[in-house]
């Protein structure tokens, strides 16, 4: 069982410097986890305390049933793959995927076993005579996460090991990972400070930030419903819009007026917010790109100026400025627009764009905490 359980684990730099809060956190059997962040965060820090490769300041760490605090990393049944790859440049890849097979002395019918069927899953057979230097960044990561694998380990934990590749090939590798995931069947703990790969890759993601834990859950989970706002802005791209408004009451429900605008909010969060005890108040009001749309003028739509027009293909990311200097994001599928309305959109154009009382998140201008969780 390769269970892995993290309690009150704390990491302490010179006695001051704290990098990592009481972290908490149970990963199941067979989970793949993605800890998630900006620079600084922490993320690494914990996987490499898990690896033993940090000494832990406080708290226990657990593998199977097993506390690993005081286990050499050799000893604690794990397979780590590092962002640099830290291939042996003068062996072959063979030699290197078999490196630590022959320092546990085993029998070279075994090694040859074992590296030919972790080649052939990876699709690097071709390669097992060739030097790191004479493969591609994406073939020197399969043999990275090919020297993991042979070991035959309980945990596979890497960090960041996709982030030296560009952006063509990244897309490659995070899909033949949920291959590898599938076909090894094991427990799979992912560094990250890319939420498109946390969001295709986890099943669950933790997201950090100044070495506290800030949100656990699926990637719906933390897409939908953002427990701060830090979370909010920090999964989905073009980042979640913020805007600080009034939330107010009349007989018909909850509406908010942002930029002079009236819209109402739906049915189920306005009773979703009676229940938790809000009532009129400032707010901080969040919308994603992907949920504003181009309207006419009417009470609900808000008055703007197009000031930047970013084609990515399928889709335009408008940049927008409201009258009273604040900034926006609208997302608009391309297919949605006619040429004529595409060939409007340009610099100084005058907008208008509104959004449904289903898609809004509010948030405590003070705590960042989100009223609907």
């Amino acid at each position: 069982m390769a269970r892995v359980k993290l309690t009150d684990v704390k990491k302490i730099y010179d006695k001051k410097v704290v990098a990592v809060h009481d972290f908490n956190l149970e990963i199941a059997d067979k989970e793949f986890v993605v800890f998630v962040g900006p620079s600084g965060c922490g993320k690494s820090t914990t996987l490499r305390m898990i690896a033993g490769l940090e000494d832990i300041s406080e708290g226990t760490v657990e593998i199977g049933d097993t506390v690993v605090n005081d286990l050499q990393p050799k000893d604690r049944g794990i397979a780590m793959v590092f962002q640099n790859y830290a291939l042996y440049p003068h062996m072959t890849v063979y030699d290197n995927i078999a490196f630590s097979l022959r320092l546990q002395k085993e029998s070279e019918d075994v090694i040859y076993d074992r590296v030919t069927k972790v080649a052939e899953i990876l699709g690097i057979t071709d390669y097992l005579l060739r030097k790191p230097r004479a493969l591609s960044g994406g073939q020197r990561q399969r043999v990275a996460i090919g020297r993991a694998m042979v070991r035959d380990s309980e945990v596979f934990l890497m960090d960041e090991p996709l982030s030296n590749l560009d952006a063509k090939l990244r897309n490659q590798m995070r899909a033949e990972i949920i291959l590898l995931r599938q076909k090894l069947n094991t427990t799979f703990i992912y560094v990250t400070h890319d939420q498109t790969e946390a969001m295709t890759l986890g099943d669950r993601i933790v997201i950090m930030k100044d070495g506290y834990i800030m949100q656990v859950g699926t990637p719906t989970e933390v897409f939908e419903m953002p427990e701060n706002l830090f979370v909010a802005e920090f999964i989905g791209a073009p980042k979640m819009n913020i805007i600080r408004t009034r939330l107010q009451k009349d007989a018909e429900g909850y509406f908010v007026t942002p930029f002079g605008a009236k819209i109402r909010v739906d049915g189920n969060k306005g009773s979703a917010l009676k229940e938790r005890g809000v009532y009129e108040g400032e707010v901080l009001l969040g919308v994603r790109p992907e949920h504003i749309v181009l309207s006419k003028q009417n009470e609900s739509s808000i008055p703007c100026t197009l000031e930047v027009n970013e084609m990515m293909g399928s889709e335009l990311h408008l940049h927008v400025v409201t009258d009273d200097g604040s900034r926006m994001i609208v997302r608009v599928p391309t297919m949605d627009l006619s040429d004529k309305t595409r060939s409007e959109l340009v610099a100084g154009q005058r907008l208008f764009i509104t959004f449904s009382g289903k898609v809004m998140h509010f948030f405590d201008p003070e705590s960042e905490k989100n009223l609907l969780v």
